[in-house]
C-alpha cells in the first residue's frame, strides 16, 4: 500500500499523538464493520485505517517513517541481518506496530471505548497481521539443515528449524507468532524469509553443488586419487589420466538433499595449475617432448575463421 498514513488518518505530519488518536477514534467509529455488516469495501477501509494508526501510534515507528527509514508500507530497507518488515500482504491495511503486543491491546481498548465493553463474541473479530522477518544463514546450514533462535517483535525468542535443502529466498511460516488479533480474533503468523550467504568454495545449481578444483600438471597427465571437499565432508576422488582444464567430474549423490527425492550431485570442474616457477628440469622435459610430439590445439579455430 502506497498511501501516506497521515493522509489516511486526515492529520498533518505535525500532529500530536493525542490528535492522531482522536482522528483514529472518529474514523474508526464511522467505518467499524459492526456498523456495516457484509460491506467488504468498508471493512477494507477499516483495516487500512487501523494499520495506519498502528504505524503512527508507535513513537519509534513513526519517527523511522518520518526519517524515511521505512516506507508507507512499513517495510524496512534490508540493512540488517535480521529484521521485521511488518507488512500484511493478505489485508488491505499493511502497516503494523513494532511495539509488541501492548500496541494491539491499546487498539482493543479503543474498540471497547467506541462500542462498549462486554459485548461478547458477537462483535467484529479481526485476525492479527502477519509479521515479516529476514534471517541470514550460512550456506552449509541451508544445505544440511540447522536450528536457530530468532527474536520476535514482542521480544520473545523462538527456535526455528531450517530444513535441509532450504533455498535462498525461501519463507518459513510460524503459525500464530505474528501480531495478536482484535476482538478475540486469531493471531497472525510470523513469516521468516531465509537469505543464504555465499560460500567461498561451493555454488548451488538446483540440487547440484558445483566447485572449481585446481590440480597439478602431473596429476592431470598421470592421473591421481585426491581428496575433494563436499557439503557433507571430504571424500576421495580419482582424476583420470589426461585430465584437462574445464573437464567436469561428477560425484553422485553428493549434492543437496531436499524433500523426499534423491540428493543432487556434486560437479567438479578441473583447473590445471602450473607451478609458480618453471625450473630448468621441467623446461627441458617439455622442450624434448614437444619436438617429438607436436600438436596444435588451435587448429579448429583456424578452420572456422
Amino acid at each position: 500500500m502506497s498511501e501516506d498514513p497521515y493522509q489516511i488518518l486526515g492529520v498533518p505530519r505535525t500532529a500530536t499523538q493525542s490528535e492522531i488518536r482522536k482522528a483514529y477514534r472518529k474514523r474508526a467509529k464511522e467505518l467499524h464493520p459492526d456498523l456495516h455488516p457484509g460491506d467488504k469495501k468498508v471493512e477494507a477501509q477499516f483495516k487500512t485505517l487501523s494499520a495506519a494508526y498502528h504505524l503512527l501510534n508507535d513513537l519509534e515507528q513513526r519517527a523511522r517513517f518520518d526519517r524515511g527509514e521505512i516506507d508507507a508500507s512499513g517495510m524496512e530497507q534490508p540493512q540488517q541481518r535480521f529484521y521485521g518488515n511488518y507488512a500484511d500482504t493478505n489485508q488491505a491495511g499493511r502497516y503494523t506496530s513494532a511495539g509488541g503486543a501492548g500496541e494491539f491491546e491499546d487498539l482493543s481498548d479503543i474498540f471497547s471505548d467506541l462500542f462498549g465493553r462486554g459485548r461478547g463474541g458477537g462483535g467484529f473479530q479481526a485476525r492479527g497481521q502477519d509479521l515479516y522477518y529476514q534471517l541470514e544463514v550460512e550456506f552449509l546450514d541451508a544445505v544440511n539443515g540447522a536450528r536457530r533462535r530468532i527474536t520476535l517483535s514482542d521480544g520473545n525468542t523462538l527456535a526455528l528449524t531450517i530444513p535441509p535443502g532450504t533455498r535462498d529466498g525461501s519463507k518459513l511460516r510460524l503459525r500464530g507468532k505474528g501480531a495478536p488479533g482484535s476482538g478475540g480474533g486469531a493471531g497472525g503468523d510470523a513469516i521468516v524469509e531465509i537469505r543464504v550467504r555465499s560460500h567461498p568454495l561451493f555454488r548451488r545449481n538446483g540440487d547440484d553443488i558445483e566447485i572449481d578444483l585446481p590440480i597439478t600438471l602431473y596429476e592431470a597427465v598421470l592421473g591421481a586419487k585426491i581428496e575433494v571437499p563436499t557439503v557433507s565432508g571430504r571424500v576421495s576422488m580419482t582424476v583420470p589420466k589426461g585430465a584437462n582444464t574445464g573437464d567436469v567430474l561428477r560425484l553422485r549423490g553428493k549434492g543437496v538433499k531436499s524433500g523426499h527425492g534423491p540428493a543432487g550431485d556434486q560437479r567438479i570442474k578441473l583447473q590445471v595449475v602450473l607451478p609458480d616457477k618453471i625450473d630448468p628440469a621441467l623446461e627441458s622435459l617439455v622442450e624434448t617432448w614437444s619436438r617429438a610430439h607436436p600438436y596444435d590445439p588451435r587448429e579448429a579455430l583456424r578452420r572456422a575463421s
